[in-house]
């Protein structure tokens, strides 16, 4: 059975205040609160096992090691990755599809070759691909979508051209909550011979990802936003696309052997973690892999869906409310986007503050999408596997007060 209180003891941040009222955290697409179980297995390894990985023959460097590298075997059969050697880690998300852009570009790409994303990207998945157009002239095409908030997958063949290099696409709209479906999409571009980048930064938290019955190219997600540190992420890639890529950077631990003539290059994945890397956070992000494994990522999923189910349906009672995004629940994951009226969605979100309701407001890192739907932002309300039907009831009448208010 699905304990909500007893995870919710997992997290003594919900059990604080603000502003003198209970906090309703509802801004978990931006990150996740960390259950003790993380913050405890990072204290012990920076009190018992901290020591550099992978150079020392000393105990503590071993040790270090070990857990660093039995994290990436974490990493590995959560995505169900072939190897390890598939796994690359980062500092997130965002890094990941830098690196991406940055070596397939250089390797792969010539002046005017394209590279086809969404809509409804974040700007992790437009600015770096814009960045190697102003370097190297590539162009970036878009897939529309629907007024709905769906992609118009009707038109992906017409946009694919021979120049068409690389195709990059979110698993799960940040903004809309939108599940795009990508095996779709990925089985479209394959048959043009065109590699597929996944950000699944917000579908790893919420439902099982398998990347090799998806077929995708390349996957990229963070540890901060399914219940792990900050500043630790992964990006999966096929052993033949990651052997074709250059090195994202050069240093310590991705080189084989330098001389003042030439430098040659580590084995896979090593070849793209120069540096000393995060080891603590790994073994972080593989002790919140674990925590969500022991849950159920089954679990996890049909609760937040029907947090959203719900959250919709009683959003809908709102006076003047716009909701965002598909409306039916199969296309639609742990995301909420709303505007009241012509009320400004940093006044509502400023107001259910001082109610102890944290929510987003603004544009999300998706200005382009909310040039799409024309409005400058809206209030979005995400979930996790904590929250409550509850806490929606609580957000529903914040914005009851804030509407009066108006």
């Amino acid at each position: 059975m699905y304990n909500i209180n007893k995870l919710r003891e997992d997290f003594p941040i919900l059990q604080r205040e603000v502003y003198g009222k209970p906090l309703i955290y509802l801004d978990n697409a931006a990150t996740t609160q960390k259950p003790l179980c993380v913050l405890d297995a990072m204290r012990e390894e920076y009190l018992n096992v901290n020591a550099n990985v992978h150079r020392g023959v000393h105990y503590l460097s071993q040790q270090a090691t070990d857990l660093h590298e039995a994290a990436r075997e974490k990493v590995r059969q959560f995505v169900n990755a072939r190897k390890t050697e598939e796994i690359v880690f980062t500092r997130g998300t965002t890094e990941a599809i830098n690196l991406v852009a940055a070596t397939f570009c250089e390797s792969q790409m010539q002046a005017g070759d394209e590279v086809l994303v969404t809509d409804m990207e974040h700007h992790s998945n437009i600015v770096p691909w814009q960045l190697q157009a102003q370097k190297r002239g590539i162009v970036v095409r878009h897939i529309p979508i629907t007024d709905d908030g769906v992609l118009c997958l009707d038109q992906l063949e017409q946009l694919i051209t021979p120049r068409t290099k690389i195709v990059s696409v979110a698993h799960v709209s940040n903004v809309l909550g939108t599940v795009n479906p990508v095996e779709q999409i990925i089985k479209t571009a394959h048959q043009h011979g065109i590699p597929v980048l996944v950000d699944g930064a917000q579908s790893a938290p919420h439902f099982k990802v398998d990347v090799q019955s998806m077929d995708c190219d390349f996957f990229a997600f963070s540890g901060h936003k399914m219940y792990g540190p900050t500043g630790v992420g992964v990006l999966y890639g096929k052993e033949e696309w990651l052997e074709q890529l250059p090195p994202y950077q050069g240093g310590g631990e991705m080189i084989d052997k330098v001389t003042w003539e030439k430098t040659t290059f580590e084995r896979l994945p090593f070849k793209f973690e120069a540096g000393t890397p995060d080891y603590v956070a790994t073994h972080g992000l593989a002790t919140a892999i674990d925590y969500l494994n022991t849950i159920g990522l089954d679990a996890v999923q049909r609760h937040e869906q029907e947090l959203t189910r719900y959250c919709m349906e009683q959003l809908q009672t709102i006076d003047d409310i716009h909701l965002y995004g598909p409306q039916l629940s199969t296309l639609k994951d742990a995301v909420v986007s709303f505007n009241v009226g012509d009320i400004h969605h940093l006044d509502i979100g400023t107001l259910l503050d001082r109610l102890g309701i944290a929510v987003r407001t603004g544009h999300h890192c998706a200005q382009p999408l909310m040039d799409r739907l024309g409005i400058s932002g809206t209030v979005r309300a995400s979930f996790a596997l904590y929250n409550t039907k509850e806490e929606i009831d609580a957000l529903v009448a914040g914005i009851r007060r804030v509407s009066q208010m108006f």
